[in-house]
């Protein structure tokens, strides 16, 4: 299947329902460095997927794909310091870690689908 679009791609539609979360669940955070860093991580993983897929290159491609994996790392370690701070409780912390792993090889899927053509 040849993607037109990077609104198809799964990867990017399940960052931006992380994105989505992780916006609610930390809306009322008074830790402002840390509510920011925390989200322009999260909304870094789907733009680095649009902004690869846009590049028209394989090897721009992964590379972007690379970055967003770093973000959705980034994100995850800084949920599971959320959850030593208290900011969100451990039923939260457990299924957004979760999504990130799940999005984290969603991703490194892709990346191995492109380095293969």
């Amino acid at each position: 299947m040849i993607i037109k679009r990077f609104e198809d791609i799964i990867a990017w539609q399940k960052a931006q329902d992380l994105a989505i979360i992780l916006y609610k669940a930390f809306a009322n955070i008074r830790d402002y460095s840390f509510k920011v860093q925390i989200l322009r991580a999260v909304v870094s993983i789907s733009n680095n997927i649009a902004e690869g897929f846009e590049r028209n290159t394989d090897t721009d491609f992964s590379r972007f794909l690379f970055i967003a994996k770093g973000s959705c790392s980034e994100v995850k370690s800084m949920l599971y310091l959320s959850k030593k701070l208290d900011y969100i409780n451990n039923e939260q912390a457990e299924e957004f870690i979760n999504k990130c792993t799940e999005l984290s090889k969603i991703i490194s899927g892709l990346i191995k689908s492109i380095k293969k053509q």
